[in-house]
């Protein structure tokens, strides 16, 4: 047999070589982040089928904000489901959104959405802290959350959260992605975006933010409910020290900055338009929809709301009820002033707002007792009476009916000037009469009351409900010198870039009363406040009339007067219906009114009311006198509800 040879004797001696311990648990490695890596892929592949086409994605339309100002361009309120306004990184101050890139997501202008760095310390630091006390989502992360997905906290959603914010760092640049963020981010509260939030808790737009404010409105987003800065300010404070520490960690703000933030830190304010600038706000979105239609971008509406004068509206109201609210049996009211051209300066729908948003101004209808009167002596102006013309307040009996005097008294023989002023319920009567019912409505339809009124006997007393703003409004004609007018709250609105959408139209609604009847009648509601029973309104060195109203068991008071340059009414009465205790319109709604138009009128020049110093009977060119009430047709204007939207809500409202 052959020999073996060497080569063959060199491989049977060899014995097979073994890798070392370490190329197998290196090569195990390998298998198993492939197998892990095709797991990873498949895995997302796999969520990724649960959202819909790449292709097809797109961010959800923010909601729009409708913010709602006063006159002089002050906020009133914001309205909309996000509570504030869109803005812009260039808007805000540098600061701001850096603190929140610095305590949510440090790596933000580094990485690529998912920051597999900042996971795996959010997930050491979880460790060592036996529990979590860190999470790893980046700032691109939770707007794929808040855009795209539900807070549920699963594997699954993170998965999807991370895809989506792939895509959205594909899609949009850092700096369209952190606006994004400033503007969806959960701030509590019904707040949504930073500039919801500054006004929410700091009364201010987001441009004008403090450090301090920035560092607490940045550390809030982690759990807006238990570090809210105005539930909980020493959570807050503490955490906004983090945030202070982290921004200057970075050197977003200098030691100095940090310092001073700590020193002097961020104080809450209490809610923007908390109080009765809600009720004005409420009518606003009423009625929006008649002026621009559907809103669909963030828009401005400038009201004729004039804060000064709300605020003492509310105040006076507020004050009077708290002080003998109680003594008299009363706990509500509503306040109404207006320019004589219609222009709503104040409204206040209530007491208090945060109790009760119903608005007891413009939706409450109630009697309005003797404060109807004006419109009666009106139409006995009208056909031809005057204030000297003398009438009988004495017993009278209408088919079983028999008013009384409040004061169940009889004067006799009394001019129309006194029994007005006096409020003789036996002459208003009489007089209602001797005009008709039907003349009455007419009246009171013509200068704006555009609720249901009854034509009867009893319609001279008020027996018929109004609403506050109709009542006060109504009285505007005899404060113009006898324009008819519709009470308008906005004045214009302005979209995206301040365009405007819609200004409110000059349209003078025409002459609704005669000069002449205009002067008799503000003589004789002048004389209420001299002599009569609106005399706790007298107003020094100023022209005012009104008339006083009170109605049976002393269930509503109300008290309408003006000036010519400012109109306003007061009611007080319980929402049930209940009697007050001897609430009239002589004592408590005539000291609201004065204690309000004491300050509206502080440091004004005095108006004088049209005609009231002296009427004078008017002559035709033949020397004959003109009644008083003979207005050209020409001159007369359809009522509420003829193309003004306002106008036509006023006239659904009241029932028109």
């Amino acid at each position: 047999m052959p020999k073996p040879n060497g080569d063959d004797r060199g491989r049977r001696g060899r014995r097979p070589r073994r890798r070392s311990l370490l190329g197998r648990l290196v090569s195990w490695a390998l298998v198993a982040c492939i197998w892990c890596g095709i797991g990873v892929v498949g895995l997302a592949a796999y969520h990724a089928t649960q959202l819909p086409p790449i292709d097809q994605l797109a961010v959800p339309t923010r909601p729009p904000n409708v913010a709602i100002l006063a006159a002089d361009g002050s906020l009133l309120a914001n309205r909309g489901e996000t509570g504030g306004r869109t803005v812009t990184i260039k808007e805000l101050p540098p600061y701001l959104p850096k603190a929140f890139v610095a305590i949510e997501d440090r790596r933000f202008f580094g990485h690529f959405g998912v920051d597999p760095i900042g996971i795996a310390r959010a997930a050491l630091r979880n460790v060592t802290s036996r529990g979590v006390s860190q999470g790893g989502s980046t700032l691109t992360q939770q707007l794929a959350k808040n855009l795209f997905l539900t807070q549920e906290r699963t594997a699954s959603r993170k998965i999807q959260e991370a895809i989506l914010a792939l895509w959205l760092e594909h899609r949009y640049s850092k700096t369209e992605i952190l606006e994004l963020y400033l503007n969806r981010v959960y701030f509590g509260s019904g707040a949504y975006g930073v500039e919801a939030a500054a006004q929410r808790y700091y009364g201010k737009p987001a441009r004008d933010v403090t450090v301090a404010e920035a560092a607490t409105l940045a550390g809030l987003v982690q759990a807006p409910s238990r570090l809210a800065p105005n539930r909980n300010p020493d959570a807050a404070r503490v955490r906004a020290a983090s945030v202070l520490a982290a921004m200057a960690d970075e050197g977003y703000i200098t030691p100095a900055q940090q310092k001073a933030a700590l020193a002097d830190g961020a104080k809450t304010v209490r809610r923007a338009g908390a109080g009765s600038a809600n009720y004005a706000a409420d009518l606003v979105m009423d009625v929006l929809d008649d002026f621009v239609g559907t809103v669909e971008t963030d828009i401005t509406v400038r009201t004729t709301i004039d804060p000064l004068l709300q605020a003492a509206a509310e105040k006076s109201l507020v004050d009077e009820l708290a002080q003998k609210g109680a003594k008299f049996g009363v706990e509500q009211g509503a306040f109404v002033a207006m320019r004589p051209d219609g222009a709503l300066r104040a409204l206040v729908g209530g007491r208090n707002y945060a109790e009760s948003q119903f608005n007891r101004a413009t939706v409450a209808k109630r009697q309005p007792g003797s404060a109807f009167k004006p419109f009666v002596y009106l139409a006995a102006v009208e056909s031809g009476l005057t204030p000297d013309t003398v009438r009988e307040d004495g017993p009278i009996s209408v088919k079983g009916w028999n008013p009384e005097n409040y004061s169940r008294d009889y004067r006799g023989p009394v001019t129309l000037r006194d029994a007005l002023a006096l409020s003789l319920n036996t002459v208003a009567v009489r007089l209602g009469l001797e005009v008709g019912p039907r003349k009455v409505v007419s009246v009171a339809r013509r200068l704006g009351i555009a609720s249901p009124l009854q034509p009867n006997a009893s319609i001279a007393l008020g027996t018929s409900e109004v609403t506050p703003v109709e009542l006060v409004g109504a009285f505007a004609a005899f404060a113009n010198g006898g324009t008819a007018i519709v009470p308008y709250l906005i004045a214009d609105v302005k979209g995206p870039g301040g365009k405007t959408i819609y200004a409110r139209p000059a349209s003078p609604l025409g002459r609704v009363i005669d000069a002449g009847a205009v002067g008799m009648m503000n003589a004789m509601m002048r004389e209420t406040l001299l002599t009569g029973t609106g005399r706790k309104g007298e107003i020094p060195g100023w022209e005012a009339a009104g008339k006083t109203g009170t109605t049976q068991e002393f269930r509503d008071a109300w008290f309408v007067g003006y000036t010519g340059s400012l109109v306003a009414g007061v009611w007080l009465g319980n929402d049930d219906g209940t009697p007050t205790k001897k609430v009239s319109g002589g004592n408590l709604p005539v000291e609201v009114w004065s204690r309000f138009m004491k300050t509206a009128l502080a440091g004004t020049e005095p108006v004088p009311l049209p005609g009231s110093s002296g009427w004078r009977p008017q002559v035709a060119s033949a020397g004959r006198p003109i009644p008083p009430g003979r207005v050209r047709q020409a001159e007369v204007q359809p009522q509420p509800g003829g193309g003004d939207p306002l106008t036509d809500f006023f006239g659904k409202l009241f029932g028109n």
